[in-house]
């Protein structure tokens, strides 16, 4: 009796150390491989987007941190959303957050609807374009001086140089 007892107590104690992890791995593109839902429900306009770019925007993935080839870019410009290129960020207010996505002080106004989320134990607050509602990332009170953080999936963001 007691060893079924000592079993049953570590498979929960297992399970509530691994589950959280399991969740967040299937969150992160890379380890999720398919859309929940047929296409067609989704507000796709931009018909060459990923599968990865899919998953981040419509079912609210994340991808890998540092992986984002727009931590590096330095030109003055702006980023538009992937998925319809509405305007987001103008270049001045992009900066190194050392957290391994994109990250900027401010957004154009009226660029972006917010919704508060809670997944993994926590309280945030996720972005997501106001034109075409597809998820970005999230926004935090960590910025500099004090400011806004607004950190984004840079799969999300489409980079256009200043002419």
């Amino acid at each position: 009796m007691r060893r079924k007892f000592l079993k049953i107590a570590g498979a929960s104690i297992l399970g509530f150390i691994f589950y959280p992890l399991t969740s967040l791995a299937n969150n992160i593109v890379g380890f999720k491989k398919k859309l929940k839902k047929d296409e067609s429900e989704y507000n796709i306009i931009n018909p060459d987007l990923t599968n990865e770019q899919k998953i981040i925007m419509f079912e609210e993935g994340t991808e890998r941190a540092g992986t984002s080839e727009l931590n590096y870019e330095k030109r003055k410009g702006s980023y538009h959303c992937a998925n319809c290129g509405a305007k987001l960020f103008e270049s001045t207010a992009k900066f190194d957050s050392g957290t391994g996505w994109p990250s900027f002080t401010e957004a154009i106004p009226g660029a972006f609807v917010t919704k508060t989320d809670y997944s993994f134990g926590m309280k945030r607050t996720e972005y997501s374009c106001a034109n075409c509602g597809a998820h970005h990332g999230h926004v935090f009170n960590d910025g500099p001086d004090g400011g806004k953080r607004y950190c984004s999936n840079g799969l999300c963001l489409l980079f256009v140089p200043e002419s």
